[in-house]
C-alpha cells in the first residue's frame, strides 16, 4: 500500500488559513505570491469591528490588481495540488539522478577494462 505524503507545515498553514477566513484558491494563491504572512491575516480581516477595512478577499484582490495590474492569477492552483505537483517533480529529478549515478558508474567500470 503506496505511503500518503504528509502535506508540509508551511503549506498546511495556508490550507489552514483557507478554511478559517474562507477564502477561494485563488485568494490563497494570490496571497502567496504577494508574500503575505498567513498568520497575520486575523489583524487584516476584522472588517465587522472596523468598518473602513475591506473584507479580506477583497482586499487582497486589491492588492494584487495594484502588484501585478491584473484582477487574478491566469492559472489557479491550490495548495493541495501545488504540493502534489512539486513532490512529483522531486520524485522526478531523484529518478534521474539515480539514473545518472548508475550510467556513471557503469561508464567506470568499461574504463578499467585491464589489458
Amino acid at each position: 500500500m503506496a505511503k500518503k505524503k504528509k502535506i508540509p507545515v508551511k503549506d498546511q498553514i495556508w490550507i489552514d488559513t483557507r478554511k478559517q477566513f474562507r477564502l477561494s484558491d485563488a485568494h490563497v494563491q494570490m496571497a502567496r505570491e504577494l508574500g503575505m504572512n498567513p498568520k497575520k491575516f486575523g489583524k487584516l480581516a476584522n472588517h465587522k469591528q472596523e468598518p473602513w477595512k475591506l473584507p479580506l478577499p477583497d482586499f487582497i484582490e486589491e492588492l494584487y490588481f495594484k502588484c501585478f495590474k491584473k484582477e487574478r492569477p491566469e492559472v489557479v492552483k491550490s495548495v493541495e495540488r501545488s504540493v502534489k505537483e512539486r513532490n512529483k517533480k522531486r520524485e522526478e529529478q531523484k529518478g534521474r539522478k539515480a539514473e545518472n549515478k548508475s550510467l556513471k558508474q557503469k561508464s567506470n567500470k568499461i574504463d578499467e577494462i585491464p589489458f
